[in-house]
């Protein structure tokens, strides 16, 4: 057994893990920033944030432990159960108050967001799925059987209401379909019947905040002091940045709390001002190792089934990383999404690093062992 362990510690990717470290480490001196001038002060938010960074260590230790393959033994149950999850933050859950919508459920003093780690559990069922159709995925009848499993979380999530992480659902579900040989033809006739139902959509399934949300996305100047006041702030952040920054803990967007929801939402436009073009491209250069690395792994990965999952955890990044990003230099309208292994949050770290476990697990196991 020794061996055998060691054999698979070998194929541990190492670089992976320094990556995630890396940017991980880059959050904690940034939500430092941010936060130093917040009431509360700035020690108990990194103190939270590092923790969230250690129990999502010891949390990819744990799913290391076991080989991926069993979860697809228990893809319905999971499935099942992460609807449950979805319906109990519509009954018990919390937030409308503070945040506009109720995405939270409170257990005790523990507070977290179902969503962050249903978006695993979806991942999970699709790669079983897939895995098990990929020969008849283009058939009309496969096909929307696959589609329909997706829309139930969706459309829970939809409901709550939480129109980005409807949309990440959407991106890494049609990004696996697109991986396991999806054709061009479905590819076009959902791009038009999007364009198409778009007017349907404002009409009658957008609410008013969202609506302003793309109408101040179009032009913020509309709203500078109300809707549109987030993205302007934002833009003047990244823009006031240049080429080196201001300096850590120097900026005046960030320092004089002109910049909204700087630790968590907007942590990338306190970057930008305070590192500066140099700093924000590192950045980005960590975010294109990492999603390089995942696409590899799924490339590389034994079996279908691996090859979905860490397909699918792929997209799931790719999107949070562009989400966020756009959002705060004003090419996406404002969705309230985090940005990964930096914002500050601890279900939203968990769940991410809990996925990158994943990764790493089909990786381990890329070629066949016995046990």
């Amino acid at each position: 057994m020794r061996i055998k362990n060691n054999k698979l510690l070998k194929k541990m990717d190492f670089y992976l893990i320094l990556d995630i470290l890396v940017i991980c480490l880059i959050g904690v001196l940034v939500v430092a920033s941010a936060t130093h001038t917040h009431p509360l002060g700035s020690a108990g938010f990194i103190r939270t944030q590092i923790a969230s960074i250690i129990i999502g260590f010891v949390a990819i230790v744990f799913i290391l432990l076991f080989d991926y393959n069993i979860l697809s033994k228990f893809y319905l149950p999971i499935y099942i159960f992460s609807n449950a999850l979805l319906v109990g933050v519509l009954v018990f859950g919390r937030g409308a108050d503070e945040w506009g919508a109720n995405r939270w459920i409170k257990i005790g003093g523990f507070q977290f967001q179902p969503a962050d780690f249903v978006k695993i559990g979806i991942i999970i069922c699709l790669a079983k799925i897939l895995s098990e159709n990929k020969n008849t995925v283009n058939k009309p009848k496969t096909l929307l059987q696959i589609i329909g499993f997706l829309i139930v979380p969706m459309a829970l999530i939809a409901v709550q209401p939480d129109l980005g992480t409807t949309m990440a659902f959407a991106v890494f579900g049609f990004g696996m379909l697109f991986i396991a040989g999806l054709k061009y033809k479905y590819i076009i006739i959902t791009g038009v019947a999007g364009i198409l139902s778009f007017p349907l959509m404002w009409l009658g399934v957008l609410k008013d905040y969202q609506k302003e949300r793309i109408l101040t996305f179009i032009n913020p100047e509309l709203d500078p002091t109300g809707k549109g006041y987030q993205i302007i702030q934002s833009k003047l952040a990244v823009g006031s940045g240049k080429l080196f920054g201001r300096g850590l803990f120097q900026g005046t967007q960030n320092r004089l709390g002109f910049l909204p929801e700087r630790h968590n939402d907007f942590i990338f436009s306190v970057m930008a001002e305070e590192l500066g073009f140099l700093g924000v491209s590192t950045l980005v250069v960590l975010y294109f190792i990492l999603l390089y690395k995942c696409a590899k792994i799924a490339r590389d990965a034994k079996d279908d089934f691996g090859a979905f999952l860490a397909t699918g955890v792929t997209f799931m990044l790719a999107f949070h990383i562009f989400a966020n990003i756009a959002m705060t230099i004003g090419l996406m309208p404002v969705t309230g999404k985090p940005l990964p292994f930096v914002s500050y949050g601890g279900t939203f770290m968990l769940s991410n690093m809990m996925a990158i476990g994943l990764v790493l697990n089909v990786n381990m196991r890329r070629d066949k062992i016995n046990f």
